[in-house]
């Protein structure tokens, strides 16, 4: 077998130079041993694979066939072998991440100091907000998506969840009244979030059902922390993420309304581009964050207590 991966490397590098001569001086050997390991892998499929004539070289049919297959081949067993070799590797590089602007000030800032101690030859370049960027033409490694995924070529690992309530200030309750269930929220002024599609449909959990309603209002944002600061003006009613409070709502001066009608939590996820291996940087941020998160309450399900 170790003579046939080395005869198969060497028919798919003679091919790729169309020269036995040129392919010699690269490994630092014979002409003659190169046609030697060609004749041997003709002999071993038994089929001729590259035509010899006064112009040079070229790939007979079979030749084409078992080059393209073999070229397959070895690119997996490269990737197979620097996958088992790269876990032995201490994370290195700069990692390149992006994250949505609040979620990132307020738990992805904060985490980066311990990270950065546990993991000294790894540089991170943190890309900020509410736009979903295109890995690939961004030049991004990683990127922490809140909401539902809508690109398949992703790989997605969940983080956790983001719980929301509904809230307002208490100035705007005086003057227009709490709403008391989904349908009244017709008759308020609401602050939409964008990044949500449609943002004029609000969907609640309510006694094992699911009701959405429409709404509306003058303001919308793609920037959940835009939302919050309207809110606590007085601008009307909104959902927010449970973990933009250190504490209750009310330490934000906002009040929560519809408690049992709760807006449906979004999933969060690190996504990175499909590849048939992770960096291990790229693990190395994607293990780190999950172990951080599971002990953060405010990004798990059931974790907010009503009040």
């Amino acid at each position: 077998m170790g003579n046939l991966l080395a005869w198969i490397r060497c028919f798919v590098r003679v091919a790729e130079a169309g020269s036995f001569s040129v392919v010699a001086r690269e490994l630092a050997t014979t002409q003659p041993t190169i046609s030697r390991q060609i004749a041997a892998l003709e002999a071993h499929l038994g089929s001729l694979l590259l035509q010899r004539n006064s112009r040079g070289l070229s790939l007979t049919d079979d030749g084409a066939t078992f080059y393209a297959q073999a070229v397959r081949v070895l690119e997996a067993l490269d990737d197979a072998q620097q996958a088992v070799g790269d876990r032995a590797l201490e994370p290195s590089g700069l990692l390149k991440m992006a994250c949505p602007t609040a979620f990132s000030r307020i738990h992805i800032a904060p985490r980066l100091e311990r990270f950065l101690r546990q993991h000294r030859r790894i540089r991170i370049e943190l890309v900020m907000g509410e736009v979903f960027s295109d890995l690939i033409e961004e030049g991004l490694d990683l990127a922490v998506r809140i909401g539902e995924l809508s690109d398949p070529g992703l790989v997605a690992r969940p983080l956790g969840y983001s719980e929301r309530i509904t809230c307002a200030s208490p100035a705007y309750l005086r003057r227009h009244g709490e709403p008391l269930k989904p349908a009244d929220l017709a008759d308020h002024e609401c602050l939409l979030f964008t990044r949500i599609h449609p943002p004029n449909r609000w969907s609640f959990a309510h006694e094992g059902r699911t009701e959405t309603v429409n709404v509306d209002g003058r303001l919308r944002s793609n920037n959940s922390e835009a939302l919050r600061i309207a809110a606590t003006d007085g601008l009307g009613i909104t959902i927010l993420p449970t973990w933009h409070f250190q504490g209750e709502p009310a330490k934000a001066g906002l009040t929560r309304v519809l408690q049992s009608f709760e807006p449906m939590p979004l999933p969060i996820h690190a996504v990175y581009a499909s590849r048939r291996f992770v960096a291990p940087k790229v693990r190395a941020m994607i293990d780190f964050l999950v172990k951080e998160f599971a002990s953060e309450s405010s990004l798990q399900r059931g974790q907010w207590r009503t009040g």
